[in-house]
């Protein structure tokens, strides 16, 4: 019998040892999923206790437990970062409302229901913020407005997103900013009307529970990123691009100023225009074109000595001819009414034979007229005009 036992006992070991090897790789298999998913650290705990020959394999291998308990650390660390940096992402309310936008609606919805209280004393007449002219656009109506915009957010997200440049959140900041306002100047005037008056002269209750309302309006939208409870509501919200009016401003250029030294540039390069001037003076002048001609016309007359006299005679005679007709102003009467035009032929004025008219220049097409008052016109018609 004791042979039996012999070759029993071989068997049992061998299936320990598979049994061991088989519990360390789990345990590695374990250690690494602790990495990817926060529920791997309870597995790891719950098959610890099947592990204990773990560090005398580690030490068998060549060192001692320090590895695991490196790589247990670092499990513990990404898990501690990967839930810290998980937490501001998962934000709970009421509803598709946060706690913040809920306390704000609760906040209104008591102020609005107060508004329909006379704000004088009982023994006045009955007088509430609906009732005394326009008083209740920014004390209570714009703090309804920016709650209204709140709540179309969240059930319309493609909705209404700004209100001019503002965002629904700035502009229920200055609406409960301005309702605030308005009603903390009632509640000092009411302090005023009572100290100087009488003990009932002033406000009612209305007007110090609106501005308790209202200032606690301030405190959720314009200082809400302060306070931790409700900083989570403006924590991982996506970026969007500011509105244009919200955008930082251009900067502002200095216009340039005009130069006034241009015209002293064409001054300098005059000392190299002489070298062009006889170029450009002899081409299109007309004038040098016809003081050749009057000079060539005496010319031909010097070989002939003896009728010199004659010649300059004739040249002067053309002369005095000739200027009066170029230069010289003369009287006109016409015989009929007649009208001169300018330079596009519509009549400016009218000559008759009533008036003498002021011929400046007579030309081959027609006078240059001068009326009185200081117009020139075009006289075509010359016919019959008598000169003076």
């Amino acid at each position: 019998m004791p042979e039996p036992q012999n070759e029993n006992q071989p068997t049992a070991a061998e299936d320990d040892a598979a049994q061991r090897s088989a519990a360390r790789e789990r345990a590695q298999h374990e250690h690494e999923d602790v990495l990817a998913a926060l529920v791997g650290a309870d597995d790891h705990d719950d098959h610890t206790p099947a592990v204990e020959p773990e560090p005398e394999s580690h030490a068998r291998a060549g060192g001692d437990g320090s590895a695991v308990g490196a790589t247990e650390a670092a499990a513990a660390d990404d898990d501690a970062a990967a839930g810290g940096a998980a937490a501001p992402g998962v934000q709970y309310g009421v509803g598709p409302f946060s706690i913040r936008e809920v306390v704000i609606g609760g906040v209104w919805l008591v102020a609005f229901v107060v508004s329909f209280f006379s704000i004088l004393p009982a023994q006045a007449s009955f007088t509430s913020v609906w009732t005394e002219g326009i008083n209740w656009i920014l004390t209570i109506a714009v703090p309804t407005v920016a709650v209204f915009l709140l709540v179309l957010r969240r059930l319309s997200p493609t909705g209404i997103r700004r209100v001019g440049s503002l965002g629904i959140d700035q502009f229920a900041s200055v609406a409960f900013s301005v309702a605030a306002v308005v009603w903390i100047t009632l509640a000092w005037e009411s302090v005023m009307l009572t100290a100087r008056y009488a003990a009932a002269s002033g406000y009612s209750w209305v007007v110090w529970v609106e501005s308790v309302l209202m200032v606690a309006g301030v405190v959720l939208t314009v200082f809400a990123p302060l306070i931790p409870v409700f900083a989570q509501d403006f924590q991982g919200r996506p970026e969007a691009p500011a509105h244009r009016l919200a955008r930082p401003v251009r900067p502002v250029a200095q216009r340039p100023r005009p130069v006034r030294p241009a015209p002293v540039a064409p001054t300098a390069v005059t000392p190299q225009t002489p070298a062009a001037a006889p170029v450009a003076v002899a081409a299109p002048a007309p004038a040098p074109a016809v003081e050749p001609e009057r000079t060539r016309e005496p010319e031909p007359a010097e070989p002939v000595a003896a009728d010199t006299t004659v010649m300059a005679a004739a040249s002067a005679d053309a002369e005095t001819r000739a200027v009066p007709t170029a230069t010289q102003a003369f009287w006109a009467l016409v015989p009929e009414q007649r009208d001169v035009v300018d330079a596009t032929g519509t009549p400016l004025f009218s000559v008759g034979p009533t008036a003498w008219a002021l011929v400046i220049e007579e030309r081959a097409d027609g006078f240059v007229v001068r009326h009185e008052d200081g117009r020139v016109g075009y006289l075509r018609d010359t016919s019959g005009v008598t000169r003076g």
